[in-house]
């Protein structure tokens, strides 16, 4: 919200826009060409590349109306209280998409090996042992090395763990009224999102080249890639959100009393914080 709200109606209730439907065709596309790309069909990252573009353009869009909408003062309180419980619900969304992958290494880590190890499938797999990181019981995956927990995984822990304090110190400027050390705070904030992105690439360059970790490497290679690897979308997202947020924050949109822009990418990235604390000690430790 800005602070261009003194006239605001009641309740504003936005024209039709085309923007939802398209939002939807994009990242159908996006799907499409992400499934096709895991399946090794030849047009799968082409399709993946464009739905991804036509997404991000969507939302500059779209976010662009909203911004014009809230700029033009017609976002009222209730708008406010509406964005909030939007934003807290779709946290909430995400908790139980990152929960739903936990789930499945729990599952496969702490019950699907142990059975399998187990007294009844000796006579089968007679050589079988249950650890964790296995090429499994039919001896059809590749050889692998794990990943362990140094160095670039703690190197990342505390880029995100940094980036979270440069953001509330952010936060706490613009609260201030002091836009300066906002944006300064804030465009470090997304420098490190911008790093910790770097490494991943880095590790995952290494799983592929060094380890033969592959997301074919059986349930362990395929549990780490997605785990790691939507988090790593997630950092993406979030570290966009905050470069447009920054921007916003140098074409002098917010004030102390109304920003919740930020306040909401800030949610977003502090939860981003959070999963990486649990993948960092349930995949690289544990």
């Amino acid at each position: 919200m800005s602070s261009h709200n003194a006239a605001a109606p009641y309740y504003f209730v936005p024209g039709p826009s085309k923007w939802p439907l398209m939002a939807g065709m994009s990242l159908l596309t996006t799907m499409i060409g992400a499934s096709a790309w895991v399946n090794d069909v030849s047009w799968g990252p082409t399709v993946n590349y464009i739905g991804l573009a036509a997404t991000l353009a969507v939302l500059f869009c779209w976010f662009g109306d909203a911004i014009r909408e809230s700029e033009g003062g017609q976002y009222s309180q209730r708008i406010d209280y509406s964005y909030r419980w939007s934003m807290g619900w779709f946290i909430f969304s995400e908790v139980m998409f990152f929960g739903a992958f936990f789930g499945a290494l729990f599952y496969a880590r702490s019950i699907t090996m142990p059975w399998l190890g187990d007294l009844d499938h000796k006579a089968i797999w007679p050589d079988f042992v249950p650890h964790w990181g296995n090429t499994g019981p039919a001896g059809t995956v590749q050889e692998f090395k794990t990943m362990g927990p140094y160095p670039i995984p703690t190197i990342n822990t505390a880029l995100l763990l940094t980036s979270g304090l440069t953001l509330t110190i952010s936060h706490h400027a613009l609260r201030a009224g002091e836009r300066g050390k906002t944006a300064f705070w804030l465009f470090a904030t997304v420098l490190l999102g911008a790093v910790f992105m770097g490494f991943q690439a880095y590790e995952y360059h290494h799983a592929y080249t060094e380890l033969n970790l592959k997301l074919t490497s059986g349930i362990y290679g395929s549990t780490f890639f997605m785990l790691t690897g939507f988090h790593g979308f997630h950092v993406t997202m979030g570290a966009i959100m905050l470069s447009v947020v920054l921007l916003r924050v140098l074409k002098g949109h917010f004030t102390p009393e109304n920003h919740f822009a930020f306040e909401g990418a800030a949610w977003y990235w502090h939860f981003v914080d959070v999963v990486w604390l649990g993948l960092y000690v349930v995949v690289y430790w544990l």
